[in-house]
């Protein structure tokens, strides 16, 4: 089964945990691409859709699906949105598509988070996956520096400027071992924006694309 497939087989799995009449939460990525597309097939009637980008309020605008700007909603029942990377507890890092800080937003709305992936993306320990930070621009080198001090290193993301007009620092070489205390002090470091560990708003549930079909983690 190719890649695509998989990502098309767990798109059509999270559409299970929409519940007619409600808001549901859309993140945004090729696998939520696929979820929409089978959202949208599915015909169930929703009160509207909160998205986390551009691109995603664009493709369900596009398939007849009513978008809501996040102000204007108090609580979701659920997220559905992607990650670069999970852990056996849900934890997340996220932002490969540069929409890490909206992403964040609307899973805090959220009473769950669905995680749709496909295998390559579970992993024992985060930070294989290069990590997003977005900051303030002049503040990028600033925290290029904290993270060198780590033993990291932060390159700039060329050509990224994020629907925030922010920028976009990736972080290799780092050992996630305990993502909620890193995601707290990060966070905490003047001129960040986001970084792209999901700790706090860790995923609920895991739809996981596997060749031997959809396997589901539960946190």
């Amino acid at each position: 089964m190719t890649q695509d497939e998989l990502k098309a087989l767990v798109g059509q799995a999270a559409v299970q945990y929409v519940t007619p009449d409600s808001i549901v939460g859309v993140g945004t990525g090729s696998t939520v691409d696929k979820f929409i597309d089978a959202l949208a097939a599915s015909q169930i009637r929703l009160r509207g859709a909160v998205s986390s980008s551009v691109r995603s309020t664009e493709r369900m605008k596009a398939l007849g699906i009513p978008v809501l700007d996040a102000s204007e909603v108090e609580s979701l029942q659920v997220y559905i949105d992607g990650a670069d990377e999970i852990d056996h507890q849900g934890h997340m890092v996220k932002g490969g598509g540069a929409a890490l800080t909206r992403e964040k937003i609307v899973a805090d709305l959220a009473e769950r988070f669905i995680c749709i992936a496909d295998e390559s993306k579970l992993v024992d320990t985060l930070g294989r996956f290069p990590l997003p930070v977005e900051v303030i621009p002049m503040a990028a080198a600033q925290i290029a520096r904290r993270f060198k001090a780590m033993g990291a290193q932060a390159t700039l993301r060329e050509g990224c400027v994020t629907d925030n007009s922010c920028h976009i620092l990736d972080v290799r070489g780092l050992s996630i071992t305990d993502p909620a205390a890193f995601e707290a002090e990060v966070t905490q470091w003047p001129g960040v924006v986001t970084v792209g560990v999901f700790a706090r708003n860790k995923a609920s549930v895991c739809l996981l694309g596997t060749s031997a079909g959809v396997k589901t983690l539960t946190f």
